[in-house]
């Protein structure tokens, strides 16, 4: 039996770490990467590792072809194919656009956006010889309703979104799906900023009732990447009814 395999990008904390466990709970070779948090990125490899699967890791700046190419080269090598890649790696922005500089602009869209097309250009040839894999990418509710203070962020989601049902269109008829999950109000470190007050404002405004757990995700995403062949080219929200 062959076994089966992923990549995650930005899986040292959060939501792709907790996506990457998920996989290899069910089994899953898993290609991790960050761009800096070594440490954190070998824990993560050890807890992996422990569920009796094989992990490999990739330290860079995915959003630079050099370092894109080496993560999903070197997955490939080491498993001999990739059923499905996790575009997760992404940074937030905080502040008005006006006070944005040219340099954090080009850094949240190389980081957010970048990354997912060069990522995804480099596991497409051994999906399509395939004739099968699975695309996902994880975005923001603030790519589809935009966010005050965040424009730069939700540009990037927004960006994720167009190009995820584009490429679905595209990649349909070599039977690879691409999908994209709009994350709502997710407990990451990214929104650890939020004073308490202002959290459980948030939280009041969630009809769920809560913040979603990584977890939570992980679960979802996992569902998502062995659905039926014939989901392709959404962008679900995942937001406990809150937009």
């Amino acid at each position: 039996m062959i076994s089966k395999s992923v990549i995650v990008t930005g899986a040292s904390r959060g939501i792709g770490k907790a996506i990457a466990i998920e996989f290899a709970k069910a089994g899953y070779n898993v290609a991790i990467n960050c761009n800096s948090s070594v440490a954190l990125l070998d824990e993560v490899k050890l807890e992996i590792e422990s569920l009796g699967v094989r992990c490999i890791t990739y330290v860079g700046n995915i959003g630079k072809e050099e370092h894109a190419m080496k993560l999903c080269s070197g997955a490939i090598e080491a498993f001999g194919h990739i059923d499905i890649l996790i575009n997760n790696a992404g940074i937030s922005h905080i502040g008005l656009l006006s006070d944005l500089t040219l340099a954090e602009w080009n850094n949240i869209v190389t980081t957010n956006l970048t990354s997912v097309f060069l990522c995804s250009r480099s596991v497409i040839p051994s999906m399509v010889h395939q004739k099968s894999g699975r695309i996902i990418n994880i975005s923001s509710v603030w790519g589809i309703a935009g966010a005050s203070c965040e424009v730069a962020y939700s540009a990037t989601k927004g960006g994720i979104n167009s190009f995820t049902k584009a490429l679905a269109k595209e990649l349909a008829p070599s039977n690879i799906q691409v999908n994209a999950i709009a994350c709502g109000a997710i407990d990451t470190q990214m929104n650890q900023f939020l004073p308490k007050e202002d959290r459980e404002e948030l939280e009041a405004e969630i009809p769920s009732g809560r913040f979603g757990k990584v977890e939570d995700v992980a679960e979802f995403v996992y569902s998502i990447a062995t659905s039926n062949t014939y989901l392709t080219g959404q962008i679900i929200p995942f937001d406990g009814a809150w937009l």
